[in-house]
């Protein structure tokens, strides 16, 4: 794990460090101070490569960087903190961006379990409509924007009650046959991700892998129960339990919205971030899903549909029985 740079560090003769405020294994994001602006308060986000990485990968992820940068450079959105500059120094690269004060929202789910509550579910709602203002102009951009990164605690509430979906670290861009170098980017936090972003990513994961995350974020803050993996769910598909049996206060549209939203196969969850927000809020009607037949049979019928999905799938079953045969 990179070590965190120390206070009163300076990074380009402008950015103070004041503190670490998040720390990983691809780095760190520090609370920091702009001496050109003299009382403004930034956030910079750092990603280290791994020094063992072929030299063609570093330059690869680091071209990507800078690509994916100077995109959110032009991003302005009230839900978005805004990203003023990017950079790099020696084997980091640094993505400059606002910083927002507030709570994330874990920390706030984790406040109300502390008293046996569950956070309210109209304030839930009300969060969750910024957040699809702020998906929906990403997912608009040409070409669009994907977070892939969504949970709880990459969403915080400012104090006058403003969302903003922070930490770009595994953006996405849906350019047509180009690759997320997810050996370096990771691929996101295991409760939220969708099936299809375990595979190679090939251009697989797109828009309706962020909803995914959205209503994985979700399940988890209406109900205090972390919903379970998706790799989890495809072994076991009884795994996910209904939100409404853990909290009977979720609206029957609200809950058929967020199994919409977690269905395991991209093509079975709505089409756009704005067919989730009809669902989740107005309660349009939403197709019936039938279980999939999961058997091999069906699997390899299904084999072009579900590529993307299969190389994790499949890897992950035969490590399992790789383990079962290896045991004593």
């Amino acid at each position: 794990m990179p070590k965190p740079l120390p206070a009163d560090h300076v990074l380009r003769n402008r950015y103070r460090l004041r503190e670490t405020i998040g720390h990983g294994g691809m780095g760190a994001i520090y609370l920091a101070e702009d001496e050109r602006l003299t009382g403004r308060l930034c956030a910079l986000k750092e990603i280290e490569h791994d020094p063992s990485l072929p030299a063609a990968t570093t330059k690869q992820a680091r071209e990507q960087f800078y690509r994916e940068a100077s995109v959110l450079a032009r991003l302005d959105h009230p839900n978005l903190p805004k990203v003023s500059d990017f950079f790099s120094a020696n084997a980091r690269d640094y993505l400059v961006m606002d910083y927002v004060a507030g709570k994330d929202l874990r920390a706030l789910m984790e406040e109300a379990r502390a008293h046996n509550e569950t956070l309210p579910v109209e304030q839930v709602l009300g969060w969750f409509g910024q957040l699809i203002d702020a998906l929906k102009y990403m997912h608009s951009q040409d070409p669009p924007i994907v977070h892939r990164d969504i949970k709880p605690s990459n969403i915080k509430v400012t104090p006058i009650g403003v969302v903003k979906l922070v930490d770009f670290g595994l953006v996405k861009l849906l350019v047509p046959d180009e690759m997320t170098i997810t050996v370096v980017q990771g691929r996101g936090t295991a409760l939220y991700t969708p099936l299809e972003q375990y595979g190679a990513d090939t251009g697989h994961t797109d828009a309706r892998s962020d909803i995914y995350s959205l209503s994985a974020t979700l399940y988890h803050l209406l109900t205090n129960s972390a919903p379970p993996e998706a790799k989890q769910r495809f072994l076991s598909p009884e795994a996910l339990v209904p939100p409404r049996r853990l909290n009977p206060g979720i609206p029957a549209s609200v809950e058929h919205a967020l199994l919409w939203g977690m269905a395991l196969h991209p093509d079975d969850r709505p089409a756009n971030i704005e067919a989730f927000r009809e669902a989740l809020f107005r309660g349009e009607e939403i197709p019936v899903l039938q279980t999939k037949d999961l058997s091999w049979r069906s699997l390899s019928r299904d084999l072009q549909a579900w590529d993307g999905i299969l190389f994790g799938a499949i890897g992950l079953l035969l490590l399992i029985a790789i383990y079962r045969a290896l045991a004593p």
